[in-house]
């Protein structure tokens, strides 16, 4: 096994690194850290040389990283990050003058409901500001929070199954109320558990794994089951299928309003006992010393207080 002295090896060529695997492509890595492409094909010469592997291989897809590369990529984005935290401790987010662009995943929950009125917030404060929203994936509340490349994971009842080295923080606790379509003679203005039982079920399925259904979850604790009658990752593709149905929805009362609006369905009160969920930020503590993040975390709650829930 080969063992490199940390002294032997150019700390610059981990920017190099990064830069690559980043882009599997030597121009565009070039550009990103403002190298000549004859600079940056040196640079992964050496690269190659003083790691003793190929780092980038040529397939029928363009440059593709080696398993060892793709191994230590997470370990040298960490390691770049925290060395960028130390540089910055003294700083300030500048609000006023940043163009800085953060990540948010999240489920359409988030985007439809709270995010629309909470970017306008955000944007009196930083109006050079940008937001992405993505749907979370299997791997966003680790891999991407760990990379750098999502700075919030807001999901549902988080709590319960999210991973401990990860920051956890509460941050809304919503109602929930079932959702009909106006044609569903089965369903009157309220349900009894019996009959929220003997309904088809429309569930909504959180694919990021970081969440489970908190309805579920209550009916089992009495040894009951629903009968699932679809599974969905989107929120408004099964408020359709209901519309469509004599299933029933449960889901959080700001959500099923919206959908009364814009469909052909209604609000119906839930068996009594029915679980709240709770919104969650989570976030990754090589980060927590980020003052942009900092920021973005404190005007959401902010925000929060800030309206009726």
């Amino acid at each position: 096994m080969h063992v490199m002295n940390l002294r032997q090896f150019d700390l610059n060529l981990l920017l190099i690194f990064e830069a690559l695997i980043s882009e599997c492509h030597v121009s565009r890595a070039a550009d990103k850290v403002f190298l000549s492409q004859s600079a940056m094909s040196h640079a992964l010469n050496r690269l190659r040389e003083q790691l003793c592997d190929p780092i980038l291989v040529r397939t029928e897809h363009g440059l593709q990283p080696t398993p060892r590369a793709l191994a230590m990529v997470p370990k040298v984005r960490n390691a770049l990050q925290l060395l960028q935290q130390s540089l910055s401790l003294n700083e300030e987010f500048d609000a006023a003058h940043s163009h800085r662009t953060f990540t948010i995943a999240s489920t359409d929950f988030f985007e439809a409901v709270i995010f629309p009125e909470l970017l306008s917030y955000l944007l009196q404060l930083a109006p050079n500001i940008a937001v992405e929203i993505e749907v979370i994936e299997q791997d966003a509340s680790q891999n991407r929070l760990t990379n750098g490349e999502v700075d919030l994971v807001i999901g549902m009842d988080a709590e319960q199954t999210i991973p401990s080295h990860l920051i956890c923080e509460h941050w809304i606790k919503e109602s929930q109320v079932c959702l009909v379509a106006n044609h569903n003679q089965q369903a009157n203005q309220s349900l009894s558990l019996k009959q929220y039982l003997k309904l088809d079920h429309v569930v909504f399925f959180d694919v990021s794994q970081i969440s489970v259904n908190p309805v579920d979850i209550w009916l089992e604790q009495q040894n009951k089951s629903r009968h699932h009658m679809a599974r969905t990752v989107n929120y408004m593709a099964a408020a359709r299928i209901v519309e469509k149905t004599n299933a029933v929805m449960t889901l959080p009362l700001h959500m099923a309003q919206l959908f009364e609006r814009m469909l052909d369905v209604r609000i119906v009160k839930p068996p009594k006992g029915i679980p709240s969920i709770n919104m969650t930020m989570v976030h990754h503590p090589l980060y927590s010393d980020d003052p942009a993040v900092s920021w973005l975390m404190k005007h959401i709650q902010t925000f929060t207080q800030s309206i009726d829930w």
